[in-house]
């Protein structure tokens, strides 16, 4: 008996990798619109009442992104975005909205990261409430994901639908143009800023505008869609060749 069952439990996998070799691209698509798309549902839920289970959505995003408040957009509020004071941007800055909320009052402590102290400080406590806010009335509902991240994984979903057109035809991106405009717009963008903040303080801090935080994430989002999908389209090939080889070798053929 136990060889039967062990037989039927290795048919079964096989077949599963052979199908997901057939179809990963539609799998991967449908990740991806279902990632894409929940942070869109959880202000929109905020904004229906429905606080527990856009919570829960802001939780389970929180191992992904930063989530900081004044680097995401806001839906049915005052702005789309509200950058720090020291974007240059022309919209009103989160610190002025900051100031009049008493989680950004100084004397608020976050367990983990301690006073909130001056909102223009930029303290660890005041990031971290910058985190955990999802918005208010007047502010609309932060999305899960950040501006930059929104960005590419929007456009690696449009990657792969270009690619499920054109995927007889499309080579793997060059590097050099991967590197060229995926990754040096991103790398010197997030560098930039990284370092004229603590421990750093290589120069005055600043932030990047929401429009650019966008076009360095969608580029770089596109320019992984390129490299990626072709790449996965031919390791997938081959393990659907093995796969169906294996099986035609014990009798089984799966048109």
């Amino acid at each position: 008996m136990p060889e039967p069952a062990n037989r039927t439990a290795a048919l079964r996998l096989n077949l599963f990798v052979l199908r997901l070799s057939r179809h990963w691209l539609r799998v991967v698509l449908i990740v991806l619109a279902v990632y894409i798309s929940l942070p869109w549902i959880a202000p929109t839920l905020m904004k229906l009442g429905l606080t527990g289970p856009a919570r829960v959505i802001y939780t389970l995003y929180s191992p992904f992104c930063h989530q900081f408040a004044f680097r995401s957009f806001f839906l049915f509020g005052e702005q789309a975005a509200y950058p720090r004071f020291n974007t240059g941007s022309p919209l009103t800055p989160f610190e002025s909205y900051a100031a009049q909320l008493p989680e950004f009052a100084p004397d608020q402590v976050h367990p983990l990261a301690g006073r909130v102290g001056d909102v223009y400080a930029f303290t660890p406590g005041y990031q971290f409430m910058a985190r955990d806010f999802v918005g208010n009335d007047q502010m609309g509902y932060k999305m899960t994901l950040c501006e930059r991240d929104i960005a590419i994984y929007t456009m690696l979903f449009v990657g792969g639908l270009v690619y499920s057109r054109l995927r007889r035809r499309l080579r793997p991106v060059p590097i050099y143009i991967y590197v060229i405009l995926g990754v040096l717009p991103i790398g010197l963008d997030g560098f930039s800023q990284m370092l004229g903040y603590p421990p750093f303080n290589l120069w005055p801090p600043r932030e990047t505008l929401p429009g650019f935080r966008v076009l360095t994430g969608a580029l770089f989002g596109l320019m992984n869609a390129w490299l990626a999908f072709p790449y996965l389209e031919l390791s997938f090939n081959d393990t659907r060749q093995q796969v169906e080889a294996k099986l035609a070798r014990a009798g089984i053929f799966i048109p």
